[in-house]
């Protein structure tokens, strides 16, 4: 069985996915994958759409966000195998701000990632939660790429910035600086799943439920080989100091950003689709029927009637 997939854009959180190539998990389960590069957050939707991929990874916003466009549709997106179970970005402080709680964050200046959607459409959700208004903030900005960020905390520019890892990881190098906030506490929050096309599940269903053997595989090597991990990921990360990774990935593990097992939770998707919704990025909240397929069908017509066709 041969898949194309194609990677999203490089970070520390996807490691789990990088270990799946390394490890050669996949092919232990009969798949030959061609890897392709994308490299743009969300670079790769676009591939899948036009049937030049048939997998790939990264938020379950955009199968919901496309789930309001392209419901029934063929080219659909659909996601399985829960591979980032929680939020992986935090807030970075200078450390006399790192005590505050989030219903302080009023009085602050703060920076949110520019790159993707989904860490500030959560944090708002996060506030309100908190008795906080988002439009009571003092100061909000979304120009700054996550490196910028930490130069804009360093300068005095901005009081707080949304980053993840390696760049918490950095701040904390220097003692100045703190955590204010990790969004991984929030609980279940579902981050990413594999994600290919309604047509290519129909047409891959026994590829892809092998590949969601193989990380099921790299969940249980990653369980049992902790101190490897940083080690075994570092060619997919050759700007970044081995000690600058291992700090990412610990961070990382001791969160539990990472799931332990395949199967999707339905808690983790219903908590990202209420933010989405709350937030206005989606106009209906996400259906978890249709939006997550279960590996394991192995003949088209169930697949197809999962989906209501």
């Amino acid at each position: 069985m041969k898949l194309k997939i194609v990677e999203n854009f490089r970070a520390v959180f996807y490691t789990p996915f990088y270990l799946l190539r390394v490890l050669r998990f996949a092919e232990e389960e009969g798949i030959e994958i061609e890897w392709i590069d994308a490299n743009v957050p969300g670079g790769a939707i676009e591939l899948l759409k036009r049937g030049e991929a048939d997998l790939s990874w990264g938020g379950p916003m955009r199968i919901m966000k496309d789930h309001d466009s392209e419901p029934g549709s063929e080219r659909s997106l659909i996601g399985f195998c829960q591979v980032v179970s929680k939020d992986p970005f935090s807030l970075v402080s200078r450390r006399e701000c790192a005590s505050m709680s989030l219903a302080e964050l009023p009085a602050l200046r703060l920076a949110v990632t520019k790159e993707v959607p989904t860490p500030w459409l959560c944090l708002q959700a996060d506030l309100e939660e908190a008795g906080v208004d988002v439009k009571s903030l003092a100061s909000v900005t979304q120009d700054k790429t996550q490196e910028a960020q930490l130069q804009a905390l360093r300068s005095g520019a901005v009081d707080v910035v949304q980053v993840f890892e390696p760049f918490v990881s950095q701040a904390l190098e220097d003692d100045a600086y703190g955590v204010l906030y990790d969004a991984a506490g929030r609980g279940p929050t579902l981050y990413t799943t594999f994600i290919a096309t309604r047509a290519a599940v129909q047409r891959h269903a026994e590829a892809f439920s092998a590949v969601s053997r193989a990380m099921a595989r790299t969940q249980a090597w990653m369980q049992c080989n902790t101190e490897a991990i940083s080690e075994t990921c570092e060619p997919y990360f050759p700007g970044l100091a081995p000690a600058l990774l291992r700090a990412a990935t610990a961070r990382y593990l001791r969160a539990g950003i990472w799931s332990t097992g395949p199967a999707v939770d339905e808690a983790g998707f219903n908590r990202l689709s209420h933010s989405l919704h709350k937030g206005g990025f989606i106009a209906q909240p996400g259906n978890f029927a249709r939006c997550i397929w279960t590996p394991g069908h192995s003949s088209r017509h169930r697949i197809t009637a999962r989906f209501g066709r």
